[in-house]
């Protein structure tokens, strides 16, 4: 149905009927266009802030299950990070300490950690904050078992070599104890041909020619010949900067060169050399520095024994060479 407009005209003093232009109609229209479509921008926007579609409502939900989740993953990882130091705390105070090791630095436990440039490729994203903190606890969680596990392969090649050096440390008798009688200790003693005081650098066991003499630990044979005053001597090389000295045998069992095992038959005690009687001078040395035998019969002596030997070696006076 056709509009009908009317307008009054003073010329006339009448309302006149008017049709209004193609323009006038397309203008009117625009305004009408121009109006219905602010007011759906305006409801759209009011939907979108205000109220939340199937959507998003599914969105967030899904988003705060996942912050959920990384705080639960957080605080895991904070306990693992603490577990991680309490070991460490273990590692530089006890383990290294026992193995008398340095404990691992800073910067060998933590080393890469201070450059950040990798992290800056996440800060645009959402929830950054919570992504980079959660990439750095796992860094540095990474970082912690990796040097511990660097550090527990130097402890275990240490405490491979502390059991090659207790197999190398002179720590037992060199003759059992059945068959000797303590003649003189280490220190100052008079000597028995000369009558002069003199240092005794050993311990000498009297005991039967023939007596078996033991290595008392793994070395090599440095020494197997006659050597002036001492007769015929064995020197066996410990290594770890240690040497004994079994002197005045019988017989020389070894052969210069050859390895040894601790408790592993070398000699037969004699009275070689310059020598009063039957008996071994035994001497042990650190760092071409004698050291009193008796300080390392810790191995194969009770307590009560070993209580027994130092009581023997001080008030034993006999020097026998």
């Amino acid at each position: 149905m056709k509009r009908v407009l009317y307008r009054y005209n003073p010329d006339t003093d009448n309302f006149e009927r008017h049709y209004p232009t193609l323009k006038t109609r397309l203008a009117t229209l625009g305004k009408y266009l121009a109006v219905g479509i602010g007011i759906g921008i305006g409801l759209y926007i009011l939907l979108l802030y205000v109220f939340d579609g199937p959507t998003e409502r599914n969105l967030k939900k899904e988003n705060s299950q996942l912050k959920s989740q990384y705080a639960i993953l957080e605080k895991r990882l904070d306990n693992s990070i603490k577990v991680m130091e309490d070991i460490r705390n273990r590692d530089d105070n006890f383990y290294r300490v026992m193995m008398q090791m340095d404990p691992l630095s800073t910067k060998e436990r933590y080393s890469g950690l201070e450059n950040d440039t990798k992290y800056e490729s996440i800060g645009h994203l959402n929830d950054a904050e919570l992504i980079s903190r959660m990439n750095r606890t796992m860094d540095l969680l990474e970082h912690q078992i990796y040097s511990q596990s660097v550090s527990f392969d130097q402890l275990r090649e240490a405490a491979g070599e502390q059991t090659d050096k207790i197999a190398r440390i002179p720590s037992v008798l060199p003759i059992n104890i059945k068959d000797y009688t303590m003649s003189s200790g280490y220190g100052y003693r008079r000597d028995p041909v000369y009558g002069t005081a003199k240092f005794h650098e050993g311990l000498d066991f009297a005991a039967a020619t023939g007596t078996p003499v033991f290595a008392t630990a793994d070395a090599v044979v440095e020494v197997a010949e006659r050597k002036d005053a001492y007769g015929n001597c064995i020197d066996l090389n410990h290594g770890y900067n240690y040497v004994t000295r079994y002197a005045h045998l019988s017989q020389i069992l070894v052969k210069q060169g050859q390895h040894v095992k601790r408790g592993e038959m070398i000699g037969k005690v004699g009275s070689t050399g310059k020598s009063t009687g039957s008996h071994l001078h035994y001497e042990v040395r650190f760092k071409g520095e004698p050291q009193n035998p008796v300080h390392y019969y810790f191995m194969d002596l009770t307590p009560q024994q070993y209580l027994d030997m130092i009581q023997l070696a001080e008030n034993s006076g006999h020097v026998m060479d």
